[in-house]
């Protein structure tokens, strides 16, 4: 009877609007009160939550991703993009997501990448001749590499829930980010020549050389993290305060687009970014010690192994459980309630602690895309000036391309596995 109290406050906030943080909060609060505990409990649990050297990272690669983006770094990387794939059939779409790759290496984050990638692209394309609701869909799909491309905020949280490197976590999401990205362009491309999207002229080498020097410095921070993690010289946390200072140098001496007087600014909205996730963290790790101390954990796990120990068809069902939760839930509130039953379930049947994780991240990403809560539709229909519905129909067919990606990654454990494992090691 108590925990009923916990899901129906949470699911009454969701429904009339409040932050999954505060519902999160509020939820576990009144769990507290009805039981009778403590009140001592909910700080204590709450920093217990967020204490961890891991989440450190955080703060610094969104440090770096603004220094990074104050410093005009989008329209370097769009121009490369554009002058890489530009010149193919519906190629502003194809430099949508191009740049969305190139991106992710820096932002870290779909919502960041969705803001920044479609306040130029959206417009410009829509100026161009492409519809508005297939220009605002192929952004809020692109949006979902960033966070599976590392470096990685979900990834960082699935390292400190699991103790598994985030180094290791980070490679796990390379290739399938990748493999993403293509499915993307595929899609895009097929879209684009049965609707006869227009394409733009060859710019020819020089101008691609021109652009890849005048992005180089940004790209490069993506090797700069992959390389620290791999080298073992630095810890992610440390990957992270070297990103920023290197972010810092670029944006100010070497492109010039952060003055000294920004840097104040641009420090607090990353503290207050950093603050929002780690409230979130601590709040959702509140309520999955309540779901823990009712054994609702194991509840979910015994109740799937016992419909099924198949290890194909345990799979299918966590995809489609995830893939539900992610159109109402925010990723790491979803990541720490549920990757700990679903993980035991998976380990269960014979699956591996990365090429899970990396299939659930994948899961919750497409979500960030997926009515009726998907955030990265609610930031480009707003860009695009669009109905959402109108977003909707034009972004199904990624969907279904994303969809397939993530099916390829759940049922081909090398597709995650065998990048972190030449790095470290079975």
């Amino acid at each position: 009877m108590d925990v009923s109290i916990l899901f129906a406050v949470f699911a009454i906030g969701l429904v009339i609007g409040v932050p999954v943080a505060a519902c999160l909060g509020l939820s576990s609060l009144a769990y507290i009160l009805v039981r009778g505990m403590p009140l001592v409990i909910l700080p204590q649990k709450m920093y217990a939550g967020i204490d961890v050297f891991v989440l450190l990272c955080i703060p610094g690669f969104i440090l770096a991703g603004n220094l990074m983006a104050g410093g005009g770094i989008t329209e370097r990387i769009i121009r490369f993009a554009s002058a890489l794939v530009g010149w193919i059939r519906g190629g502003l779409g194809l430099t949508n997501i191009a740049g969305s790759m190139l991106f992710a290496g820096i932002s870290g984050t779909a919502v960041a990448d969705a803001a920044s990638i479609g306040g130029v692209m959206i417009p410009g394309m829509k100026k161009a001749g492409y519809p508005g609701g297939f220009s605002a869909a192929v952004t809020a799909a692109s949006s979902t590499v960033g966070p599976i491309i590392p470096p990685s905020v979900p990834m960082i949280i699935v390292g400190s829930l699991t103790g598994v490197s985030v180094g290791r976590m980070f490679l796990a999401g390379a290739v399938p980010g990748l493999l993403l990205g293509f499915g993307m362009m595929v899609t895009c491309y097929i879209i684009a020549r049965r609707n006869n999207y227009p394409r733009q002229e060859w710019a020819g080498f020089r101008e691609l050389g021109l652009a890849f020097l005048s992005s180089f410095w940004a790209i490069a921070m993506t090797a700069l993290i992959i390389g620290g993690l791999l080298s073992g010289i630095a810890t992610p946390t440390e990957t992270s305060i070297i990103a920023s200072l290197y972010a810092f140098v670029v944006g100010a001496f070497i492109y010039r687009g952060v003055r000294l007087r920004d840097v104040p600014k641009i420090v607090i909205d990353s503290a207050v970014s950093s603050a929002a996730i780690l409230a979130l963290v601590g709040f959702a790790n509140v309520f999955g010690w309540i779901l823990a101390s009712e054994r609702i954990p194991e509840m979910i796990a015994q109740a799937v192994l016992a419909a099924t120990d198949n290890k194909f068809l345990v799979i299918l069902l966590i995809n489609l459980l995830l893939l539900f939760v992610g159109m109402f839930m925010e990723t790491i509130a979803a990541l720490i309630i549920l990757f700990g039953p679903l993980s035991a379930v998976a380990i269960g049947v014979g699956v591996d602690p990365v090429h899970f994780a990396t299939f659930a991240v994948l899961n919750l990403m497409i979500g960030l895309t997926t009515p009726p809560v998907g955030v990265c539709l609610f930031v480009c229909a707003n860009i695009a000036r669009l109905p959402l519905s109108v977003v909707v129909r034009a972004i199904t067919p990624f969907l279904v391309g994303n969809i397939l990606v993530l099916l390829l990654v759940s049922y081909i454990p090398a597709l995650s596995l065998w990048l972190p494992n030449l790095a470290y090691g079975n």
